[in-house]
């Protein structure tokens, strides 16, 4: 095991678990949620997503578990190949693992002087050097702005391309070198932070698939089913929000005929729980860890 669940208690109180219900754990990664779950189960089954062929070093040698080695936006495909919707509840750990940040092959860490990949799935055509050398500049303002929120997207944009059209861009150490000009001094460590999560938003298509993965789960949950999600930015939190709060990405509530609001989740957790000190000082991915749990509406 190489994950060190965050928020693991509040999951799982969070997923109210039945010991004979149908469990899924989107994000696998490491399988401590996993583990957790399966230590609450009698005769129930989990079933764990992940898409990173990393993660099959882990399987949990367990009769109830079942591993389905695919991105989560293909929920309800496969849980419904492997007869098992309705589900009890469904959790999602966002974001990139620790495993896959201290691995410096995998190019997701600024800390390292590796090759710019970032794909959580190697199996993916598109890389983070793909994206760097072959991008028009308005897309790549648009990536920078839109997923890193970084406000010089413009001057960095036109820094890629103006260095690309010389020599292609393919080390982190070299983009580093590259965007010099375009970091805030004092804080280079936010802003590549946020130039790496916007590229990895982009590679990885993970707002698209969290987008999916939230219009499926009221398919996938049965009534009082809970769904517990761990975000790690805005961007993913705003979207959970608004469609635990309304259905939908806007968070616009719609009314039937009679005024009556129409939504599929009740929020259990009016606002996000977020980890103790004690926590961040030994799992310092937890700092910026924020979850949110829904139950489904019995209709």
């Amino acid at each position: 095991m190489y994950h060190n669940p965050v928020l693991l208690n509040e999951c799982i109180d969070g997923l109210a678990i039945d010991p004979k219900g149908i469990y899924v754990d989107v994000t696998f990664g490491g399988g401590g949620h996993s583990l957790q779950i399966l230590n609450k189960l009698t005769s129930g089954k989990l079933y764990a997503f992940d898409q990173d062929e990393d993660a099959t070093g882990n399987i949990i040698e367990d009769d109830r578990f079942v591993f389905i080695r695919q991105n989560f936006r293909y929920l309800i495909n496969f849980l419904k190949l492997h007869n098992a919707v309705p589900v009890n509840g469904i959790l999602a750990d966002l974001g990139v693992s620790s495993y896959q940040i201290d691995n410096a092959e995998r190019g997701f860490s600024t800390r390292f002087s590796g090759v710019m990949d970032m794909r959580m799935n190697k199996n993916l055509g598109v890389t983070a050097t793909t994206v760097l050398n072959e991008y028009s500049e308005d897309k790549l303002i648009s990536i920078f702005s839109g997923y890193g929120e970084i406000r010089n997207s413009k001057k960095l944009a036109s820094t890629i391309v103006n260095k690309r059209k010389i020599n292609n861009i393919s080390s982190i150490d070299e983009f580093k070198k590259v965007i010099t000009n375009c970091v805030h001094k004092g804080k280079e460590n936010k802003y590549y932070a946020r130039v790496f999560q916007a590229l990895r938003i982009e590679v990885n298509d993970e707002l698209g698939a969290l987008k999916d993965l939230l219009e499926q789960s009221v398919k996938a949950l049965k009534g009082g089913g809970r769904m517990v999600v761990i975000s790690y930015h805005s961007l993913e939190d705003r979207l959970v929000k608004n469609f635990f709060k309304s259905g939908n990405f806007k968070g616009n509530i719609e009314k039937d005929f009679y005024g009556n609001p129409i939504v599929p989740f009740k929020i259990i957790s009016r606002k996000p729980l977020i980890p103790g000190e004690e926590e961040i000082s030994t799992n310092s991915r937890a700092r910026s860890a924020r979850l949110r749990i829904a139950e489904k509406v019995n209709v």
